[in-house]
């Protein structure tokens, strides 16, 4: 049986979860990473991307999630605070369609060279997230 830790994933709206689990990898911006029991302090940015859970039951359980950081406590326990997180089997298309729709018109509106690259930084993760998800 695996070791457990505690992890919280909580968004502006929600606390989508706070229960002991086994395993958890993270969509990092330099990196996809994952964390178990007794993982060193550490914090990341996320990017736009799958958040997967494994449970003590060896079942795991997917997030699509944007923006915030995920911290790594001393003592172990893993908190994402992320800009959104919805259950993967809670996206619909549209709401991914019209998200990606909005990141090409912040594109577009841009004012300037450091706003447009991040704007299509945005764009380019959410292509993927929906390329993602149609493979899965």
């Amino acid at each position: 049986m695996a070791e457990l830790f505690q992890f919280e994933l909580v968004s502006p709206e929600r606390q989508l979860m706070s229960d002991q689990v086994a395993e958890v990898v993270v969509p990092g911006t330099e990196g996809e990473f994952g964390v178990l029991k007794n993982h060193s302090p550490f914090m990341s940015t996320i990017k736009p991307g799958i958040l997967k859970v494994r449970g003590d039951d060896g079942a795991w359980v997917e997030y699509f999630v944007r923006g915030g950081f995920a911290d790594v406590a001393p003592g172990g326990a893993l908190t994402v605070l992320a800009e959104q997180a919805i259950p993967v089997g809670e996206i619909s298309k549209d709401h991914l369609d019209r998200a990606i729709s909005n990141a090409q018109e912040d594109v577009e509106d841009a004012k300037d060279d450091e706003s447009k690259q991040k704007a299509e930084m945005a764009l380019s993760q959410l292509r993927d997230v929906a390329e993602a998800l149609k493979a899965a």
